[in-house]
């Protein structure tokens, strides 16, 4: 007797669409250690906490919520929106809740996948996106130090000069550097973008991104320092000439009978103005060496 299996063929309607968008993944950092630390329940009361917050930024910043897990994947229109909505995420979000967050953004050629019904109805999402501007945005967003947003090139060609009444006045991109991405041909030129100093400097590698090179640190710009940074620019400087002058003067002292009397040493010390003698015949040396070359170069 042979059996019969019957085939079931199930037609649905995916619709897809290529675009351009500004694709944005933050990250919950340690959220692994904190639902360890706190209890599933207490960290998933927290989780909802963060995810209502980050939501209304989103909505508020016109951007789309496409998957959430440790974080979420969000798209915007452009580039200025995904860039307001980290910066403005990053002041209020992460104070409130207590946790460290991360953000990469990327501007590149999606797929936007709109689901089928039958697909939504038991899960899946209405809106997916798929393409190489997703897993750049992710890779950016591993390099993130805490409180960090980076930006690649393609985001930063976009939104660099644009502002709007939503941009802090303090806002300031630099470029951190030069990395190469893992499963990414081309080496990314990546930039970071906030209101302080400590967010814009540059990250290390990875194991999934390696640092080909660029700034060792970003200095603040004179026109952002506030009074304690303007005190300490000072004091550093100001400390080298304070140096110098200490060390002639303690050596002045140290070398001459009448300095020595003064400091309580005796005043006749062979060894030590043999010393003396000895840098000073070395600094007239030098000095008329100089006056040598200085005339030969004026004939």
């Amino acid at each position: 007797m042979a059996s019969t299996r019957n085939k079931i063929t199930i037609d649905y309607d995916v619709k897809m669409k290529e675009k351009y968008l500004a694709v944005v993944l933050l990250d919950i950092i340690g959220s692994t250690a904190f639902v360890q630390r706190a209890g599933a329940k207490v960290a998933a009361q927290w989780f909802q906490v963060h995810d209502r917050l980050t939501r209304n930024l989103c909505y508020r910043f016109s951007g789309r919520e496409i998957d959430r897990s440790d974080g979420f994947l969000l798209s915007f229109d452009n580039v200025l929106d995904a860039v307001n909505f980290a910066l403005r995420y990053q002041k209020t979000v992460p104070p409130k809740v207590k946790l460290q967050t991360r953000i990469g953004i990327h501007w590149g050629k999606i797929i936007e996948v709109q689901q089928d019904d039958l697909f939504v109805g038991v899960g899946a999402k209405r809106v997916e996106i798929e393409g190489l501007a997703k897993n750049i945005a992710a890779r950016t967003m591993s390099l993130c130090q805490a409180g960090q947003v980076l930006l690649t090139k393609e985001a930063i060609v976009e939104v660099r000069h644009r502002v709007n009444m939503h941009t802090p006045k303090s806002t300031r991109y630099v470029c951190v550097g030069m990395y190469r991405f893992k499963g990414v041909k081309e080496p990314q030129e990546i930039y970071a973008v906030g209101e302080s100093i400590e967010s814009l400097q540059p990250p290390p590698g990875s194991d999934k991104v390696k640092r080909l090179g660029g700034p060792k640190y970003i200095r603040s710009r004179a026109r952002d320092r506030k009074l304690k940074e303007w005190f300490w620019w000072f004091i550093w400087r100001a400390s080298i000439p304070a140096i110098i002058i200490w060390i002639y003067v303690l050596s002045y002292m140290v070398f001459t009978p009448t300095g020595r009397y003064l400091l309580g040493m005796p005043t006749s010390m062979p060894m030590l103005d043999a010393i003396g003698d000895f840098f000073i015949a070395i600094f007239n040396y030098i000095y008329e060496a100089f006056e040598l070359v200085k005339k030969d170069l004026m004939k």
